[in-house]
């Protein structure tokens, strides 16, 4: 018995993301490297608020929730409050309850080495520390800014770059800074942002996987 062949399955096909979408990865870096460098200001906790609204259809479920999650919670935050919680979660007295920085949260024996690869790439890329800057390189504020500052480029190895820093610097690290941030007993807002965090990285991840 002979059957008529069905349809042949369309092969996948991924592709560099768009300039829209370049500048929406661009100001979501830059949103959390804000966040993470200092307390969110009125000015921001309104901007935050009042951001449109994010759909599944935009950006998949996941993503959609937190950032609607963190819109909702910025409605309901003010100012110096936002500032009591950061400097309880991530200055503290001593030692701060969730630690903003990269290597510690990597084996005793790699800190060193990444935060050596780290400040070697910088020096390559013609980026240093502001003059005013006290935080290591390793700071996760930072290390945002500096993939906000790649996805700006626009040379044919740009998404290349992307990666590779991703993965050296950012990937390794972000899933248990954004545990610690869940955990924290001093959380409120900021657990909101960690879970926007983890889900926007968790997405970078997977779609910088594919380049």
């Amino acid at each position: 018995m002979s059957t008529s062949p069905g349809p042949e399955a369309a092969p996948l096909q991924f592709h560099p993301p768009t300039a829209e979408e370049d500048r929406a990865r661009a100001g979501y870096y830059a949103l959390l490297a804000r966040l993470f460098y200092g307390s969110p200001d009125a000015e921001l906790l309104e901007a935050i608020a009042n951001a449109e609204e994010m759909t599944a259809d935009d950006a998949g479920s996941g993503l959609a929730h937190a950032w609607n999650s963190l819109a909702t919670a910025a409605r309901a935050m003010d100012a110096e409050a936002a500032r009591i919680e950061y400097d309880e979660v991530f200055v503290g007295t001593g030692k701060s309850d969730v630690t903003p920085y990269a290597t510690y949260y990597l084996s005793e024996t790699g800190r060193e080495k990444m935060l050596l690869r780290l400040k070697a790439e910088l020096t390559e890329m013609g980026l240093a520390r502001a003059p005013e800057a006290r935080e290591p390189e390793d700071h996760f504020a930072g290390i945002f800014d500096v993939m906000r500052h790649l996805i700006a480029g626009s040379d044919d190895g740009a998404l290349q770059k992307q990666k590779r820093f991703f993965v050296q610097f950012i990937g390794p690290s972000y899933s248990a800074f954004c545990d610690a941030i869940s955990k924290s007993g001093k959380t409120n807002f900021y657990k909101r942002v960690g879970d926007f965090t983890r889900v926007f990285l968790d997405v970078e991840s997977e779609s910088l996987k594919v380049f």
